[in-house]
């Protein structure tokens, strides 16, 4: 342990998606040196508007650990203005999906950039430095995948389905356009793969509709396999419910019970550690190794706790399969 009590020697790789996992996004990066600290973010929901490129849930994770993003809704930055949607409005655009006046200066400058020939992973890296994030953030891929839904309603893009729709449309199955075709970043391949690794953190964000765009590439799945170092994952459900979103709609309308159960099966071939609340001790889940602990992340106090508890589950586990 260094001075400040982070951890020196091994490094961690996290998975996410937006809002639920940039809250432990934020925990690890206080408990894991920065130079160690690796982020897989979700691309599933790029999409494009207003000519525009944007990518909801990466710009989540880094204005949260920039410490930029608005507390309220867990989404878009701070102290936000909203002149320019009040004047696309009035010009009679597309007002559905909400960019404020700070947040359209990042997605105008990644499509600036994006333009000139630069790869998604350069521009995501450069906008986290610029406001001033430490830790390494990264697409799974630098192609273009896009999560698309067959509903109730027809086939949606998935920011249609989930924020012009508001999640309702009933959900038949899901697809990852592009990502059959789509190359792993080398940085992305690269970290899942070195030799320093520690952990690998699957924070608790949607699994169909955050973590599965990232599995969905060729080679990504396979690296989590692989793996020597422990894949730990952190059930984004508590009580049988979801704390916010979709999740538990869309597991009853695929057909899959809301359990802990699922959440394992779906992991079930990289999966090493679940992490799952503590009001859910009663539940026997087979197949990973189970670790009950406070989950429902509502302070910073909280995220770090738990990601105190994900490293050490590691850890312990890494330790049993030594002896």
């Amino acid at each position: 342990m260094s001075g400040d009590g982070r951890r020196r020697d091994g490094r961690v790789v996290a998975l996410c998606g937006g809002i639920g996992g940039a809250k432990l996004a934020l925990g690890l990066a206080r408990v894991v040196p920065a130079d160690r600290l690796t982020m897989l973010v979700n691309t599933g929901d790029d999409f494009q508007h207003l000519g525009l490129h944007v990518s909801p849930d990466i710009d989540t994770v880094t204005y949260t650990l920039a410490g930029r993003a608005n507390a309220e809704t867990g989404w878009g930055r701070d102290g936000e203005s909203w002149r320019f949607m009040a004047a696309v409005r009035a010009l009679g655009g597309p007002d559905w999906f909400a960019l404020g006046d700070t947040d359209l200066a990042t997605k105008a400058v990644r499509t600036q950039r994006l333009a000139e020939g630069a790869r998604l992973t350069t521009v995501t890296g450069e906008i986290a430095r610029a406001l001033g994030v430490g830790c390494t953030i990264l697409p799974a891929s630098d192609d273009r995948i896009a999560t698309v839904l067959d509903t109730d309603e027809g086939r949606l893009a998935f920011q249609q389905y989930f924020v012009a729709r508001r999640w309702q449309p009933r959900v038949a199955a899901l697809a990852f356009e592009g990502a059959a075709t789509a190359r792993p970043a080398p940085e992305a391949l690269a970290a899942l793969t070195d030799p320093a690794l520690e952990a690998i953190v699957i924070c608790p964000s949607n699994p169909w509709l955050s973590i599965d765009p990232m599995l969905a590439v060729p080679g990504i799945r396979e690296a989590l396999r692989a793996a020597a170092a422990p894949v730990v994952a952190v059930a984004p459900l508590i009580g049988g419910a979801a704390v916010k979103g979709p999740l538990a709609k869309l597991m009853g309308e695929l057909g899959l019970a809301v359990s802990l159960q699922a959440i394992a099966d779906h992991y079930d071939d990289f999966l090493n550690v679940l992490i799952a609340d503590e009001t859910d001790s009663a539940v026997t889940v087979a197949g990973p190794a189970t670790v009950f602990a406070p989950t429902l992340m509502q302070s910073l106090d909280d995220r770090i706790a738990l990601a105190q508890r994900v490293l050490a589950a590691a850890r312990d586990h890494a330790a049993g399969d030594a002896r």
